[in-house]
């Protein structure tokens, strides 16, 4: 038998339960855009991997001399034995900032060929961009030169 506080009680809390099942789906629904103001720190994952590492490898290294310079790959697949993949990712949130892929293959144990998203850099270490402008003006340096 139900006292008049019981039914009190009952009742107060199916309303008290029902709104707290509702702001759970509502809050549940706001990660997908994220809170405004709400700092996101850089996150980098993977093996760094730099310019003066790439150029230190040379064809008919072993995989122990590779594993040296570029340390541990992060996917070292077993159907693949031959391909070695160093990758690097730098995230913020959801958005990827940068992407860098370095892939090393190998013919036995010795390394046969690399390919890399590395941008190439000079001989000063700093990284090199090629310009419209700079193609513009090879171009018209080849033009008047022919005529």
């Amino acid at each position: 038998m139900l006292t008049p506080q019981h039914r009190k009680t009952t009742a107060f809390a199916r309303p008290l339960a029902l709104l707290a099942a509702l702001s759970v789906t509502l809050l549940t629904g706001c990660g997908s855009w994220g809170f405004p103001g709400v700092y996101r720190i850089n996150v980098e994952q993977g093996n760094i991997v730099t310019q003066e590492m790439i150029d230190q490898l040379k064809p008919g290294m072993t995989r122990r001399q590779v594993r040296y310079i570029l340390g541990t790959p992060l996917v070292e697949d077993p159907f693949h034995s031959a391909r070695w993949e160093y990758l690097y990712l730098l995230r913020n949130g959801n958005d990827t900032l940068r992407e860098q892929r370095l892939t090393v293959y190998f013919e036995g144990d010795t390394l046969l060929r690399y390919t890399s998203t590395l941008p190439p850099t000079d001989s000063e270490g700093e990284e090199t961009e090629s310009t419209d402008t700079d193609n513009a003006d090879a171009v018209a340096s080849a033009a008047d030169s022919s005529s």
